[in-house]
């Protein structure tokens, strides 16, 4: 095998440097989507290798002498070309469905013994995975196929198209001229996601160009927990929502009960969600139906005791979060972070380059392990345990780094949207504020720049339907009477008072050095009936857990001398 370096194959490396970066993929792209970024490339002191997510591109170079290294091999199993059987039995279960012989053929469907194939291709036409099912709902596919959208190779370059639960609702809504496509393992039994969740998989592999998207899932519990998992992940810009009939549940429904002239109707007549600007109760029609039947989204629980008394979590929400240099603000936060993704499964896009990424993760590893990583300790975690750690948090959090230039919040927010789309992300963290590139038009001042900002973030976070917070530094310190600095607020930063009035929640962490305690105070909650209220909290750092506990008198420890690395 040759031993070309990279760039003789065409890979553009932003970085010498070792680590991981993704990049555009010289042998698919054009005609890829050349938005995307599916090569992954892994520079050490050995060598280079790259992989590429989308057309399975290999490769790897090493100096001579040196040991070959790889990333794991990504594998899948493609079906045998079936024989396409059509039978009498498997048209007469799709006319009883409203579905014509002209579709189930257009599909390729056929009938294997009983179960019906509905076959996946690429966007080059290749057979890459097959569902099956019975007239009476047996479910089942490919073993170790390729995850792809159903309809991919006809549906990937349209503009406009529908996302439904299942295979039978594709076939529907061809039936009244809509391109339609759906995940191949539809909705979960349960209305819940978790890291582990494989079904979205689809997604990365097929990249959508579509600049709408009707997102049209079945009405139950399942159903109405995957068209908000869409939404998010879509964005609420380019989606659209139908209304249903008194007594349908999804797509094919409408057709069996209503016939295709009232389905075209549905359709027709999607509604895009509101996003900005003036609306009328008709547009908040299903989310009255919701909080009339209980179907809305309750407050988050983070799992920290005490702060859990005065501050939950609320998706679609800013959060300011201020406090004097050192005083453990930026610490106290990766706890929040680090529970929720226990507790919640929740990941998170940082933008922290105050510190380099591996003494971030460090950092974390030793809050989630709760063990300390360096050597000299009793307490030191294994290399087992670190592996552990590493692993949780390559799951959990995504860190965003810019080497070459302090970024503006335009190209943060634009890489945390694509890890919403790829990766599900539930928060996005920038800490601190000053680090990103402070850049500002014309005669614009600082605190309409800062409005400005903040306007962003808030619009971001409300449309993709996550929590951004914001770690900002006080630049105005004052000292209490007994020579103490006070717990600032948000009117201390920099920008007055937008830090305060503009966002869902403030707080300031503080820490009193005369009892060794933390107090981590909520300012404003902007719905105190909802999701907190104004109060305090009081933590001790555990130095042998490396957390915040809930405060106990008698169990106080010495912070003399302590640099939270904050």
């Amino acid at each position: 095998m040759m031993n070309k370096r990279p760039e003789e194959y065409g890979i553009r490396l932003r970085t010498q440097e070792h680590g991981s970066q993704k990049i555009k993929c010289p042998e698919c792209q054009p005609p890829h989507n050349p938005r995307d970024n599916p090569l992954t490339v892994t520079i050490n002191a050995e060598g280079t290798v790259w992989f590429c997510h989308h057309c399975e591109w290999r490769g790897s170079y090493f100096e001579k002498g040196m040991t070959p290294f790889s990333l794991p091999k990504q594998t899948y199993t493609r079906p045998t070309k079936p024989i396409e059987n059509s039978t009498d039995k498997m048209y007469k279960f799709f006319e009883r469905r409203g579905i014509s012989k002209t579709v189930v053929d257009k599909f390729k469907i056929f009938d294997e013994k009983g179960w019906f194939g509905f076959q996946y291709f690429n966007e080059n036409s290749e057979l890459e995975n097959i569902k099956y099912r019975t007239a009476d709902k047996g479910f089942k596919q490919t073993k170790g196929a390729k995850q792809i959208l159903y309809n991919y190779d006809n549906i990937y370059k349209k503009k406009s198209i529908v996302f439904v639960e299942g295979e039978m609702d594709v076939l529907s809504c061809e039936m009244v001229g809509y391109d339609a496509t759906t995940l191949p393992n539809g909705a979960p039994k349960e209305a819940k996601f978790n890291e582990n969740d494989a079904r979205f998989k689809a997604l990365q592999n097929c990249p959508l160009e579509a600049t709408k998207i009707i997102i049209f899932t079945d009405t139950d519990s399942a159903g109405r927990a995957l068209h908000k998992e869409l939404l998010h992940r879509f964005g609420k810009d380019i989606s659209w929502f139908v209304r249903l009939p008194e007594g349908c549940k999804d797509a094919n429904d409408v057709l069996m009960k209503h016939g295709d002239k009232k389905l075209k109707e549905i359709l027709d007549n999607a509604e895009p969600y509101p996003v900005e600007g003036l609306y009328t109760a008709n547009d908040y029609y299903g989310k009255l139906h919701d909080l009339y039947n209980g179907n809305y989204e309750k407050p988050l629980e983070i799992g920290i005791q005490g702060l859990d008394d005065i501050y939950k979590i609320m998706t679609g929400t800013f959060h300011t979060i201020t406090g004097i240099p050192n005083h453990g603000k930026s610490l106290f936060l990766d706890q929040i972070l680090i529970t929720l993704a226990e507790n919640h499964g929740w990941k998170f896009a940082i933008f922290s380059p105050e510190h380099s990424t591996e003494f971030h993760i460090r950092r974390m590893a030793q809050m989630y392990m709760k063990k300390s990583f360096d050597e000299g300790f009793a307490n030191r975690m294994t290399e087992q345990e670190l592996n552990t750690a590493i692993d949780f948090t390559h799951k959990h959090f995504y860190f965003i780094e810019t080497r070459d230039h302090v970024p503006s919040i335009d190209h943060i927010l634009s890489i945390a949207k694509s890890s919403i789309f790829k990766h599900g992300i539930n928060g996005l963290v920038i800490d601190p504020f000053n680090e990103v590139s402070a850049k500002r038009s014309g005669n614009t001042r600082e605190d309409e720049h800062i409005r400005d900002f903040i306007s962003l973030c808030k619009r971001f976070s409300r449309i993709y339907e996550i929590v951004t917070w914001i770690v900002a530094h006080p630049t105005k310190l004052q000292k209490g009477t007994d020579g103490n600095y006070a717990a600032p607020s948000a009117y201390d930063i920099s920008g007055a008072a937008h830090w305060h009035n503009m966002a869902d929640a403030v707080l300031t962490v503080h820490r009193d050095f005369d009892t060794s305690t933390t107090n981590v105070i909520t300012r404003k909650i902007r719905e105190q009936d909802l999701y907190g209220k104004i109060g305090e909290a009081t933590f001790q750092y555990n130095f042998d857990k490396h957390r915040f506990l809930p405060f106990k008198k008698n169990n106080v420890s010495d912070w003399s001398g302590v640099n939270f690395n904050d």
